[in-house]
Order: C-alpha cells, then structure tokens, then sequence
C-alpha cells in the first residue's frame, strides 16, 4: 500500500471501532437503522448493441448464447425489472409507507422517468449507482471523473435533485473516493462491507463519511449458487439478522442494508417475501431511514474526529 492508496481513501483497517464502538441511539430509541436498496439497474446494464458485443451475465436466465451473438433472454430479465418488476415493489413500499434508498445508474432512470417521478413523490432518496452499470475500474482516471460529472448532470435532470451518495458496480477504482471528494457534493459513498455501523476516514485531508453496504441481505442470492432456494430462506435471513442485531446492539446503533432487484425481487412470489420483512422490521420498532436521513443523523450525532 503506498501512500497515494492511502490518500484515495484505501488504506487498510482491521481495527475499526473495535471493542469500543461509539455510543449513539437512533431516532425514537430504536436499536436498528434499517435501509431498504432499490437498485434500479435496467436500462444501464451491458448490452450487445452498445458494448461491442458484450452481453450482461447477471440474470434469472444464466447467459449462454455464445461469442458474438445477442442475448434476448438476458435482455429480457432486465425489461422485466423495468416494465413489471419495480412497479410492484414502488406499491408495496408505498403500501407500507416506508422511504428506500435508490442504487440507481443515471441512464437507467434517464430511460425510464416515470420511475423517477413515482421515486420524487414517494421520497425514495436517489444514490448514483454511476452513470452506467459498469466496472469503473475499466474506465480510468479521466474517464472516471468524466462519468461522475454525468451521472450528477442526470440526476438533476430527471430528479431535479443531485445524488448526496455512492455506490459502484462490484467495488470501486483506486481513483473513486478521491473523485467524489473533489467533486464536493457527496456526503457519503457506501463502497464498503466492512462495518454493521457508518465511520470516516480520511481522503486527502478530508473526513469522508462510509456507509458499508451487506451482500448477504440482499436478493442477488436468489439467482447464485450458494444464495436462496425460496423466498423463505429470504425472509428467515433478514428477520433474523434484524433480531440479532437488536439483541447485539446494546448501547451502540447498528445498522443493517438489505439490498433489493426490480427483476429477482419484483417477482410476485419473492414481493411476499419482501413484504414479511417490512412488517417484521416496522413490528420490531427499528428505524427504517434513507441512507441520506442515516448518514445525516451520524454526522449530527457522532462528528468526524470526536
């Protein structure tokens, strides 16, 4: 690790807060913070016609076609995530009256604004997912720069607000933390699975804010091998992580991230299981909160250096 890594904001850390953790209780003295993750992908996925031949592979359908050749199926699973899929997971939320955070690529919203409109109206917070959906350690350091500035412009476009978080594709470049900072109107990114609570750290002498993000609350796992086998196993993992950390929470907040999929989780049989965790979560009195309201409150409640 040389010292511009460390300035980029990539230092190693195998200590964190350790056994002392900072003491902070959530609005309404609940115990958990609660962030429900639409990632709103569609539209902004790799494609054959736009990417010189290369097919997006995260699907329902596992890729296959060939080199060379276009892949409807996999095209499809993600229509279906813009065309069906988030229609019924913004009606359920709204149903239940909760706020989610929006991992969304700026093309993809920019594709389809009626998603936006219904996300403004509800007061879904929206968090650039980058301008695409796309590896931004490929891009370069410009480029880098370049997408972000894009990604901000679209954001206000089709929002009328710009994105105050972060969130790459898989992980992040070396440039990405130092990029944000200098870009100066993000006051979060969550690149990062190494924390149950936010921290800071330091990037080029600034204090930027972490709010790690989880892959194991997440309905990614419904089409990967070692991941669910049916919307239960779903609902058992994120009930009982949401009940283990209230009993572990004692006098320090924790935080929790379950990580949504217009096209795995829009599926009907998958939106029940959706549903059993809201109302499992609202029962159990935990503060359910965009990761803009949860990054305010720490800066409010536990300031960078303190």
């Amino acid at each position: 690790m040389n010292s511009s890594d460390q300035d980029n904001g990539w230092k190693r850390d195998y200590l964190g807060y350790g056994a002392h953790p900072p003491k902070v209780e959530w609005p309404n003295g609940a115990r958990v913070a609660l962030n429900l993750v639409v990632n709103y992908e569609e539209g902004s996925e790799y494609t054959f016609e736009e990417d010189g031949g290369r097919n997006e592979t995260l699907a329902e359908i596992p890729g296959g076609v060939g080199e060379g050749l276009r892949d409807f199926c996999v095209e499809s699973v993600y229509e279906y995530g813009s065309r069906a899929g988030i229609w019924r997971v913004l009606r359920l939320l709204d149903e239940y009256g909760v706020r989610s955070t929006f991992f969304a690529s700026a093309v993809a919203l920019q594709r389809n604004p009626e998603v936006a409109a219904w996300m403004n109206r509800a007061g879904h917070e929206p968090c650039s997912h980058g301008y695409r959906w796309e590896e931004v350690w490929r891009l370069g350091e410009d480029a880098e720069r370049e997408h972000i500035r894009q990604a901000v412009s679209v954001f206000e476009e089709v929002c009328g607000r710009r994105p105050v978080g972060w969130y790459c594709r898989y992980g992040a470049s070396q440039f990405t933390r130092r990029l944000l900072v200098e870009e100066g109107g993000f006051t979060y990114d969550s690149d990062a699975y190494n924390d149950d609570i936010p921290y800071y750290l330091s990037v080029d002498g600034k204090e930027h804010l972490i709010l790690p993000y989880s892959l194991l609350y997440n309905d990614v796992r419904f089409v990967l091998p070692q991941g669910f086998g049916s919307p239960s196993d779903f609902v058992e993992t994120c009930t009982r992580g949401i009940d283990y950390l209230i009993k572990d929470a004692g006098d320090t907040a924790r935080m929790m991230s379950i990580g949504l999929h217009p096209r795995f989780i829009g599926q009907a049989a998958r939106a029940w299981a959706l549903e059993k965790v809201i109302e499992h979560a609202l029962e159990a009195g935990v503060w359910i909160a965009t990761r803009e309201e949860i990054a305010g409150y720490w800066r409010e409640n536990v300031p960078a250096g303190g």
